[in-house]
């Protein structure tokens, strides 16, 4: 019986024996040894990228002088113009309501005009006669020359409201011509489309948009944060979407002095002036991306951004630094500008310092591999 119960408890401590050795082997995971990397001199600058266009520096919106119907273009759009090339015609459709009246005036003041000469003529013989004073003839005559003007001035009025043009001719005004040298960017109308003149009360029809096309810049919106960093000349380096591969130099020329407000963020518009090549051709409108330094610091001590952790309380920065055989201790340190890739040490270093490569990611045994596929 005895022999029997040392024989079951020798089975039981080499189970108990099996069974820990099996867990420990299952369960074992290897060491991992941390590389280490030191500080380094190099140069760090900081950018931001700003989006906008490109668009052309002065555009010229051509307005028509007279309300009528645009009965012929001359140009379409992409057309380079100069300045006094005809770009439409217009017809004039005088407004009836207005053209009576003009009638209206024109009759009355020759109803006054044929009074006034009346008067003029008695008087006349009167002063002849020397029964009237000089200074009394002198204001019947006044009246006269009033009354003739004030014909003059309505028969002008009828002419302008009936032909467009005071003179007979109405091609002055009739005849849209370009104010300004430049590329036809858009024309808004067609033949047959009414237009009205700019006044006043209204900004009057756009027959055509005319713009340089050599002189282009770019516009774009940059944050409350960053608009205090930028001063005017500052170089820049556009992107555009439509062209891959080639970027323009410009120079900053403008910044807003008052921001507006874009889903609760503070927007400054910027613009610069862009150095054109004649290897790119530059439609307006393109979407562009800028990219300004904002800072820049040479010859300063830096490190890997990846090699930085921070304090999940305090927010602090800090590495761990080697101290012995794969022993390392936190040290925090204070840090400057970064680029996204390198990150200035202002103090908390030196370059003898082997710092810890933290966020090792360990490769995937074969074994795993097979778990991994028999566990999908």
């Amino acid at each position: 019986m005895k022999i029997l119960k040392y024989i079951g408890i020798g089975g039981v401590i080499l189970g108990a024996l099996f069974a820990t050795a099996y867990f420990i082997k299952t369960n074992n995971k290897s060491v991992i040894e941390y590389e280490t990397k030191s500080a380094l001199i190099t140069s760090v600058e900081r950018k931001t990228v700003v989006t906008g266009k490109v668009i052309p520096e002065d555009e010229v919106e051509i307005k028509p002088q007279i309300q009528g119907i645009i009965e012929s273009l001359f140009v379409k759009e992409g057309d380079l113009v100069q300045t006094g090339d005809l770009l439409a015609k217009i017809k004039v459709v005088p407004n009836e309501q207005n053209l009576n009246s003009a009638r209206g005036r024109l009759q009355n003041a020759k109803i006054v005009l044929k009074n006034a000469k009346i008067e003029y003529d008695r008087n006349k013989d009167l002063l002849e006669k020397g029964i009237i004073a000089n200074q009394q003839f002198q204001n019947i005559e006044l009246q006269y020359n009033q009354a003739l003007q004030n014909v003059a001035n309505s028969e002008s009025d009828l002419e302008i409201i009936r032909s467009g043009s005071a003179g007979g001719d109405a091609s002055a005004n009739t005849n849209i011509r370009a104010t300004v040298p430049g590329t036809v960017l858009e024309i808004p109308v067609e033949e047959g489309f009414q237009v009205i003149a700019s006044n006043s009360f209204n900004a009057g029809t756009t027959v055509a948009t005319i713009a340089d096309m050599k002189k282009m810049i770019f516009e774009g919106k940059v944050d409350e944060a960053e608009v205090g960093k930028l001063k005017v000349g500052m170089p820049l380096e556009v992107n555009l979407g439509a062209i891959e591969d080639q970027a323009l130099e410009a120079e900053l020329k403008f910044i807003a002095p008052k921001g507006n407000e874009e889903q609760g963020a503070v927007q400054f518009i910027i613009e610069a002036d862009l150095f054109l090549n004649d290897s790119i051709y530059i439609r307006a409108g393109y979407s562009a991306n800028a990219s300004l330094v904002l800072e820049r610091k040479d010859s300063i001590m830096a490190i890997a951004e990846s090699l930085l952790q921070f304090d999940r309380k305090t927010e602090v920065p800090y590495v761990e630094v080697l101290t012995g055989e794969q022993k390392f201790e936190r040290r925090e340190i204070k840090i400057g500008i970064s680029d996204g890739v390198n990150v200035e040490v202002l103090s908390g270093l030196t370059m003898e310092d082997k710092i810890k490569v933290w966020n090792i990611t360990e490769p995937i045994k074969k074994g795993d591999k097979d778990t991994e596929g028999e566990d999908n």
